[in-house]
């Protein structure tokens, strides 16, 4: 394996990162592997910031394409990658950073059925999955099995990045999303032990538009949901807090609960 701070093809990528976590930590960051499940304006930049750290195995999930509605917001969303699956995109993208890096692609929805299978290889998982099921099983999967993961709550509806933080889940208040999974743990006998991305804001009515959300494009027929507002700006800041805790909690142990 290619070491990330000795090399020299390589070494003036990561010198500004070495200089804080120092080789021990870079060593650490390219021997890890992170899973990032969502590819959404939180989960792209979030698998960004750990390439361009030093990670040296990203497991990337998302079943979904791009789409024109994603380009406000999602960093492999570009007109040259529309109608690409968000993973390939992505891939492409984090490769021509660092062609050493590992880059695992599945193409699926993470589900009872195979996240075991998806994210057993694992050393910490980013929870960027914006629908309420998925989420909140994956969060329980994770907890049940002590596996390390750091999850992202609403970006959606909100404009001020000042008011995002960690805390445990437990903490989280007005979050319509966090409401929602704190009540499906609860009934699984979960009401603390994950760490969450979230903001306290709460969330702005949207302005009104002409067409109607069948209308809007990006819009799916498949996946009935309710069309939120979104900033280019705060789901990529929620991706970052997600990154920090895990570059700090690999290279030095960092932990919300220490």
């Amino acid at each position: 394996m290619v070491n990330l701070y000795q090399d020299e093809s390589l070494r003036a990528r990561f010198n500004r990162c070495a200089l804080l976590f120092g080789e021990e930590g870079m060593a650490k960051f390219q021997g890890s592997t992170v899973a990032i499940v969502g590819l959404g304006g939180v989960g792209s930049f979030a698998a960004e910031m750990l390439i361009r750290s030093g990670i040296g195995t990203l497991i990337v999930v998302d079943f979904d394409k791009v789409n024109p509605s994603n380009i406000n917001r999602q960093i492999q969303a570009l007109t040259s990658t529309l109608g690409h699956y968000k993973t390939t995109a992505l891939r492409e993208r984090l490769l021509d950073i660092n062609p050493t890096a590992r880059i695992i692609v599945y193409d699926e929805f993470c589900d009872a059925k195979n996240r075991a299978t998806l994210l057993q290889d694992a050393d910490f998982i980013i929870d960027a999955i914006d629908s309420l099921g998925p989420k909140s099983g994956l969060l329980e999967y994770a907890f049940t099995a002590n596996k390390k993961i750091i999850s992202c709550m609403g970006a959606a509806n909100r404009v001020d990045p000042t008011r995002i933080s960690i805390s445990d889940i437990s903490q989280v208040e007005n979050c319509p999303l966090a409401r929602r999974v704190k009540k499906y743990l609860k009934k699984r006998g979960i009401e603390k032990g994950i760490p969450v991305v979230h903001s306290s804001e709460t969330p702005l009515p949207l302005q009104e538009v002409r067409e109607s959300a069948q209308e809007l494009p990006g819009y799916k027929r498949g996946r009935e949901r309710d069309i939120l507002g979104s900033t280019s700006y705060l789901p990529a800041i929620i991706g970052g807090w997600a990154a920090s805790y895990v570059l700090r909690n690999l290279a030095w142990n960092y932990s919300l609960y220490e």
